[in-house]
């Protein structure tokens, strides 16, 4: 089995223009399927359709959640409201500010072994899947590689150890 085989073709994309309210948006609404609105992450590609990097969920709250506070004792502050506010502020920023730019991708003849050991080693949970021609083609997300391996692993008829 191959990335090709299992990744959801891409039907959305952001650019690095792109306000974070807008990207926002279109991942809450971005199909995933026939039945699942919302993506977890997309591609950010150029005017030549070259991916330059990748927003994710982990991106957006990241950028609501100033680093600074980090440092701080949050049990100090009034969190009403925070939130919001904080939010209000970021969604101005552009998907080029908060992206991630060193992005780990597989071809579409990549192994489902290669790809199961890039989200393993990387720590990622979907990878951009790249096309002969250089392009995103689609995304292999963690769950589309967890259902064909319970699968492999359900479907197992005989040969195996008991």
């Amino acid at each position: 089995m191959k990335a090709k085989d299992l990744m959801i073709p891409l039907q959305e994309y952001l650019k690095p223009d792109t306000t974070l309210k807008e990207a926002a948006n279109i991942l809450r609404t971005a199909k995933r399927d026939e039945e699942r609105m919302g993506v977890k992450g997309l591609p950010v590609l150029d005017e030549k359709g070259k991916m330059v990097g990748f927003l994710s969920i982990g991106d957006i709250l990241k950028a609501v959640f100033p680093s600074y506070m980090s440092l701080m004792n949050l049990g100090d502050f009034t969190w009403d409201g925070m939130v919001e506010d904080l939010a209000k502020k970021a969604g101005g920023k552009k998907v080029s500010e908060l992206m991630t730019k060193k992005v780990i991708s597989v071809n579409e003849d990549a192994p489902l072994m290669e790809c199961v050991d890039h989200m393993i080693k990387n720590n990622v949970r979907k990878l951009p899947v790249i096309s002969k021609d250089g392009k995103v083609s689609g995304i292999l997300y963690e769950r589309e590689v967890f259902f064909a391996i319970t699968k492999a692993m359900l479907n197992e008829s005989s040969g195996g150890n008991t």
